[in-house]
């Protein structure tokens, strides 16, 4: 009898599993199917023809003042956003989209992170799509929106330029966990070297350490893209006060998607522990 209640609790504890991988496959989906059969039927609907080349161009041009416009509109802006991906699929060029629409809004810092370390060992070919989308979608303005990508580990720069508005910092999980265990170690080494006493380390010690070698602030707002319901290691320290935003998914994502995110930032009220 006790082999016939493990096997069906096992049983129903896969069937939970993959019901929940099911939703979760659906979820993604049918946004992806609601926004094709949007972008179908809606110019049917108010009988829009095809453009002409002519008139994309126009149309991307407009997108570049809008883009600026829209910033200048919020009542917040975050000053560094994160862009976390769960998703096992990536797709660099929606991941430089974002990244790009982020500069020409105004948002200085933009860390891109994912927990399998995929752009960390794809570091460049990020930096060269980001670039070559900036040219895309920026065109003769992408001049006014420079990028500086910052090295791993390091406060040194992979593109130096003469004017930066943006920093671009591709993170992994060793950029969280192995911060918080090397400033752990530098403490235990002070207490053994008797240069700090016990009753000398706090938080406020832990936090200084933590943000030694560290140039940028900690990000305002994460976008988190995919279906898990957790941050995947990204910066446990640094995001105690960071409001998230949960989002279906980067592929395809849209200009109007970021800017509704930033919309919903810009909204909410931040108590700060209070």
């Amino acid at each position: 009898m006790t082999i016939l209640y493990e096997m069906a609790w096992r049983f129903l504890h896969a069937l939970f599993y993959v019901q929940r991988a099911l939703v979760a496959w659906f979820r993604v989906h049918i946004w992806r199917w609601k926004r094709a059969v949007v972008g179908l039927l809606l110019p049917l609907a108010l009988g829009l023809h095809k453009p002409k080349k002519t008139g994309t161009i126009s149309k991307r041009t407009s997108r570049r003042v809008r883009c600026g416009a829209d910033g200048r509109t919020l009542e917040k802006l975050p000053l560094h956003l994160g862009l976390l991906i769960t998703e096992e699929e990536i797709h660099f060029t929606d991941v430089a989209n974002l990244v790009v629409w982020c500069m020409a809004v105004g948002i200085s810092y933009v860390s891109v992170y994912d927990n399998q370390g995929v752009f960390r060992r794809n570091n460049s070919r990020l930096m060269e799509e980001i670039l070559k989308q900036q040219q895309e979608l920026l065109g003769m303005d992408s001049s006014k929106y420079s990028v500086e990508f910052m090295k791993n580990g390091t406060d040194k720069q992979e593109h130096q330029v003469l004017s930066c508005q943006s920093v671009v910092k591709v993170l992994s999980p060793d950029d969280g966990r192995l911060s918080i265990v090397q400033a752990a170690q530098q403490l235990c080494r002070d207490v053994e070297q008797k240069e700090k006493t016990l009753k000398d380390i706090n938080v406020t010690v832990l936090d200084s350490l933590l943000r030694e070698s560290k140039n940028i602030p900690d990000p305002d707002l994460v976008l988190k893209f995919g279906p898990v319901e957790s941050t995947l290691g990204f910066l446990p320290w640094h995001i105690r006060l960071t409001e998230i935003i949960s989002m279906p998914s980067h592929v395809d994502v849209s200009y109007d998607d970021l800017f509704g995110a930033l919309k919903r930032y810009a909204t909410c009220e931040q108590r700060l522990g209070k």
